[in-house]
């Protein structure tokens, strides 16, 4: 009975001492896993961090900044500079770069080249929340440029209207990759303006594309010294930008989106503004023609990206070697033949309605070096393109 006793004894002894060890022992949360991620194995065009509710702000912005900084670990930064002089959470200074352009026009897909680049934040579209209108002036001017500087400065503590939008309108978002994942994997923080400043500042390249406001607002940002930013006024042919918005649901009976005539005194006007902030911003203000990007991606491109302070990253490449080569997808789709997209309203437009758009666009058509149609069989075999300066 006693050697009984004691066999039971030493089973209990151990078993107390296995839980000691176990309940000594903290379990890592999941999300640590994230940051011992192998750099040599990382791919932020596919990783997503894992999930834990226990995660704090500051655990996933931490994270983030290592994600970052994996992925631009071989990024050839200027002679003399790093990451660090690039991130706002390390008082540097982002390259930042905004393309203006209007509804239709080609930004989306010029707004993904860019964000192809690791390390880069994207604004997609930050004047969403104030509808199918384009800006001009008041009431909406002071406000739409304070919002895109406060985006830029990575500064959401204003932006109630904005992220309110955000939560019912996600693609508000999901145009962020890099930001996107990390709603995903923490859905507590996604609207939260601590958070969303917090995790901005640690991305070196901040890029944006609107089409609600016109280029003369814009100098308002080129005058910020401190923002340093690049603008990019995007154009394309009206007939083409057109005949683009009367597939979308959101564009028929808003005038300041079907109306040929509203939408050709803004490209009178942007070629007015273009004048100026080119005289005034040489190194920091740039035009380009959707239809010319669209001709030859490859070498406008890397011209952009010189432009902009860029280095022409191989996953840039790689994206427009998936995206510019073949139809792929609806109206939305960035993947396009690029040598044919910029002209399929010859096809699918008749005549009357070129001539509609025509009469409305004079100036503007000579302006940007845009060749009128003649007839219906000239119509779908001519070259709409003629050379263009801005002086």
């Amino acid at each position: 009975m006693s050697r009984r006793n004691e066999f039971w004894g030493l089973v209990l002894l151990v078993a107390v001492c296995l839980l000691l060890i176990a309940f000594s022992q903290k379990e890592e949360p999941r999300y640590s896993q994230a940051l011992k991620y192998e750099a040599d194995t990382y791919d932020e065009a596919d990783y997503h961090p894992n999930s834990s509710l226990t995660a704090s702000i500051r655990d996933v912005v931490r994270m983030q900044q290592n994600l970052v900084r994996n992925a631009l670990d071989d990024y050839p930064f200027p002679p003399g500079q790093s990451l660090n002089d690039y991130t706002m959470a390390t008082g540097g200074r982002p390259v930042r770069t905004i393309i203006v352009t209007t509804w239709r026009s080609g930004s989306t897909f010029l707004g993904d080249v860019i964000n192809a680049v690791p390390g880069n934040f994207y604004h997609y579209e930050p004047l969403l929340d104030y509808g199918i209108v384009q800006i001009r002036g008041p009431p909406h001017a002071d406000s739409a440029i304070s919002n895109l500087k406060n985006l830029l400065n990575c500064d959401y503590s204003n932006l109630q209207n904005y992220l309110q939008y955000g939560r019912t309108h996600n693609y508000l978002f999901t145009h962020n990759r890099r930001l996107w994942g990390l709603c995903d994997s923490f859905p507590q923080y996604c609207w939260n303006s601590t958070f969303l400043s917090s995790v901005c500042k640690v991305f070196p390249f901040q890029s944006m594309k609107t089409v609600r406001i016109r280029l003369r607002l814009a100098e308002e940002l080129l005058k910020d010294e401190q923002l340093n930013v690049k603008v990019l006024l995007l154009m394309r042919d009206p007939r083409g930008t057109l005949q683009s918005r009367k597939h979308r649901d959101w564009c028929p009976g808003q005038p300041d989106c079907d109306k040929p005539n509203l939408v050709c005194a803004d490209m009178v006007s942007d070629y007015s503004a273009a004048i100026q902030l080119q005289k005034l911003y040489p190194d920091r203000f740039r035009a380009i023609r959707y239809e010319d990007l669209c001709a030859d991606p490859y070498q406008h491109i890397q011209n952009l990206f010189e432009f902009f302070g860029l280095f022409y990253h191989p996953a840039v490449s790689k994206f427009l070697d998936l995206h510019t080569k073949k139809n792929v997808g609806g109206v939305s789709s960035t993947t396009r033949d690029t040598r044919s997209a910029p002209f399929l309203w010859r096809s699918k437009l008749n005549f009357s309605e070129v001539q509609y758009i025509e009469e409305n666009c004079d100036q503007a058509m000579k302006l940007w070096g845009y060749v009128k149609a003649s007839n219906e069989s000239h119509l779908r075999e001519f070259n709409p393109l003629t050379n263009y300066t801005i002086q």
